[in-house]
């Protein structure tokens, strides 16, 4: 198949949504599919990028890029690819471009809700009624973008049964987002490389790390793990807390560890290059995050693809990811991440063992086999887009689809 996928986000940028469009890229292609990717300009993007067209676009909200809504020239190049079917993974402007695309073309698409969009409007609405119009705005271009889609992938039930509440009807597909596990496998990396990281950031040989990777924002709720850091740091003097990443919060977090009492076991690292991810995984003993914004939380797979078990507050992204006692501990309160973080570092042989279980429970969370699932999808969409096309006619095929048809897996 030759398959479009179209992304706001895409390498050398790093998040969730540039990491997932880069792994499917790659593992479609070692299926022997052709993959073209359709992005935004970057300043950083390498040189000689190979079916990967970037249309102009301007810095929004720090790292992130607005791209155009349509650009005639390579819209003349797409018609020339014969591309089967378009693979949207963004509400915004590539998005709006590929589905015209796909109109223009009579080719199918399948879109991926990666983001909860509700949980980020604090950003733009900051008086109280403001930020709940602007919610219900959020959740109807979510409904409207879902229902314009000819299938619909949700990488968690979570997102799914969200999308059911915003009253999305079309097919959905819960297929959840893969990830290169080698990438953090602990054996990929030297001791001698892993002990001079740890020494740049005055980690001793005795210390434990709370490790956290991901953006340093406000959705990501790390004030509420530093609150609960207040009561334990001090009663261990031999643990730190790890931040890898950064964001609009980290200076307001890094005031917040200085009047909490805990800043000297409290380490901002900063952004990383996404090529070097893998190695500071392997800082860790476990991961900790009070997250509830994520649509699968990619970081907690890759954590336990490093051997790291994990303590999270509880949310049904986390279902069949953690299990309790095994590779990690959920919590719903202070109380509860306390108690977890005392069990899970209270014996290196308890930590071992989760250390061990959680690497062999991301072996469903491989990319190897999110590729095959969404190739799996493509085919299903198409078949059913061309049997449309076939007994109605192009013009009515799409309106006259079943709005109703519903998968929970592929």
């Amino acid at each position: 198949m030759n398959i479009g996928l179209f992304t706001d986000t895409y390498y050398p940028q790093i998040n969730g949504v540039a990491t997932s469009v880069l792994m499917l890229k790659e593992n479609l292609e070692k299926l022997g599919h052709t993959i073209y990717i359709f992005t935004t300009t970057d300043p950083e993007a390498p040189a000689d990028e190979r079916n990967v067209y970037r249309l102009p676009s301007i810095p929004f909200a720090g790292v992130r890029r607005l791209g155009l809504f349509y650009h005639p020239g390579i819209a003349r190049e797409i018609r020339t690819l014969q591309l089967d079917l378009i693979h949207t993974h963004t509400e915004f402007s590539l998005g709006i471009f590929g589905r015209t695309i796909a109109n223009e073309l009579g080719i199918p698409t399948v879109h991926t809700m990666h983001t909860i969009y509700e949980h980020f409007t604090h950003y733009i609405a900051k008086i109280g009624t403001l930020d709940s119009a602007a919610k219900t705005l959020a959740r109807k271009l979510s409904r409207h973008v879902c229902n314009t889609a000819d299938t619909v992938i949700a990488p968690t039930e979570k997102v799914e049964e969200m999308l059911r509440v915003y009253g999305v009807r079309n097919r959905i597909a819960v297929i959840p987002t893969g990830i290169e596990l080698g990438k953090f496998a602990t054996a990929r990396y030297g001791t001698d490389e892993v002990t001079a990281l740890r020494a740049e950031y005055g980690l001793a040989d005795t210390d434990k790390v709370l490790l956290y990777i991901g953006r340093v924002s406000q959705e990501k709720n790390i004030a509420e793990v530093l609150h609960g850091l207040k009561e334990y740091l001090p009663r261990h003097p031999n643990v730190k807390f790890l931040l890898v990443g950064d964001g609009p919060d980290r200076k307001n977090l890094q005031s917040l560890t200085q009047s909490l009492g805990i800043g000297s076991q409290v380490i901002f690292a900063g952004e990383k290059p996404w090529d070097q991810i893998g190695l500071y995984y392997q800082l860790g003993d476990v991961f900790v995050s009070a997250s509830q914004s994520e649509t699968q939380g990619l970081t907690f797979i890759e954590a336990l693809a490093a051997g790291l078990p994990l303590i999270a507050k509880t949310d049904p992204c986390l279902d069949h990811v953690l299990s309790e006692g095994v590779n990690g501990f959920a919590f719903a309160d202070q109380a509860g991440f306390l108690s977890a973080l005392e069990v899970a570092l209270s014996s290196d042989t308890l930590l071992q063992g989760m250390s061990t279980a959680a690497v062999r429970s991301t072996v469903p969370f491989s990319a190897e086999t999110f590729a095959r699932r969404a190739a799996a999808l493509y085919e299903e969409t198409l078949l059913q887009k061309n049997s449309y096309a076939f007994a109605f006619g192009k013009e009515e095929a799409h309106c006259l689809q079943p709005i109703c048809e519903h998968q929970r897996t592929v």
